[in-house]
């Protein structure tokens, strides 16, 4: 049995052979060559990505085994596949969405970094994100009263509940689970009601063969009324952090310029460009927006003295990370040179380098 995927976005080449100990390279957006999908040291089917737009290739080899599980539900195929190294692997509609091994590093920070900017998170939104690890993560604060999570697939949720340790975050009675479309679930949502709004959604856009742009289904969770909205329910001094690519590949980079803008013009106080380490995406990076909301006409970030002092706590009380630390709230949002200067233009330079502290910025 052979699958062979594209992954948004940044016009990748996804394909896995579950059954066969090797299959054929297929075409993708601006690709022309072919080549072997098995690892040829172990002759093991691979799950490879190709960005054809940088030309960067990268793989990961699975066992022989069979999936673990395969189905496709109304909405997108759902894949868990195994992988030595990275444990299990699980892919929907075509992306690889997370690995047992470094799922933290990319799920921690999109939890923790907005929650820690909030000083008291009491009701929390995730949008998106049904594997169910950024809720997991959420629920770690005890501030948190009641966490509305909302995902279209069910049964994407179904299926992680059963194939992955943080399944039973549902379960916990702070969990409001809505099966349905987050966009409109946010402009039905009541004005000022939620301290921190996390969308865990997959990519806006991908490419035809063409080489022209396709807005996908969650484009809409990147547009500007859904900004707006998302503001409008975020109460004073709220958090709103949302997936923002990679800064390696230049239309994502393009995008994170276009979504901060945005941002700041639906009325947003700050929105800043953090980046995390994980190997198991293409280029190993990917990023984050934090929005802010001000109250009473401005914002105030939190100090890293009481990042670390809840931080501490969280750990005592056994909720403990392998990625997310105290110093990552702040260090995570310093940037490649030519990144800052695309994404915030050169005044930035000025501003961050003239300030006397990290608490200043």
């Amino acid at each position: 049995m052979m699958c062979v995927f594209i992954r948004s976005t940044t016009a990748v080449l996804f394909l896995f052979c579950a059954l066969r100990p090797f299959s054929r390279f297929h075409q993708s957006t601006h690709v022309s060559a072919a080549g072997s999908a098995a690892d040829p040291s172990t002759k093991r089917p691979v799950i490879g990505e190709l960005m054809a737009e940088t030309g960067f290739y990268q793989s990961m080899t699975l066992t022989d085994d069979p999936p673990l599980f395969q189905h496709k539900s109304k909405y997108q195929d759902i894949s868990i596949v195994k992988t030595k190294y990275y444990g299990k692997v699980l892919i929907l509609d075509n992306v690889v969405q997370l690995t047992e091994r470094d799922a933290s590093s990319y799920n921690e920070m999109m939890a923790h970094v907005p929650m820690m900017t909030h000083s008291n998170p009491k009701r929390v939104l995730v949008v998106g994100g049904g594997d169910g690890y950024v809720l997991s993560e959420v629920l770690k604060h005890p501030s948190v009263e009641s966490v509305d999570h909302v995902d279209l697939d069910g049964e994407v949720i179904e299926t992680c509940r059963t194939h992955f340790p943080w399944g039973k975050a549902w379960e916990d009675p702070r969990v409001n689970l809505h099966i349905a479309d987050g966009s409109k679930f946010v402009a039905d949502a009541a004005d000022g009601y939620y301290d921190v709004v996390i969308q865990d959604s997959s990519d806006p856009y991908t490419w035809a063969e063409d080489g022209s742009k396709l807005e996908l289904p969650s484009n809409i969770l990147y547009s500007e009324e859904h900004f707006k909205h998302v503001l409008r329910v975020l109460s004073p001094g709220g958090a709103f952090n949302f997936q923002a690519e990679t800064f390696n590949i230049p239309s994502d980079l393009a995008g994170i310029s276009e979504w901060r803008k945005q941002a700041l013009d639906v009325g947003f106080n700050t929105s800043q460009y953090g980046s995390l380490m994980i190997s198991s995406y293409p280029t190993g990076q990917i990023g984050f927006l934090l929005c802010t909301k001000s109250r009473n006409g401005a914002f105030t970030p939190p100090t890293i003295s009481q990042v670390e002092s809840r931080f501490t706590d969280m750990v005592r009380r056994g909720d403990s990370t392998t990625y997310y630390q105290p110093k990552l709230q702040f260090s995570s949002f310093d940037l490649p040179l030519w990144v800052e200067e695309s994404v915030y233009g050169s005044s930035i330079i000025t501003s961050i380098t003239s300030s006397s502290s990290r608490e200043d910025l």
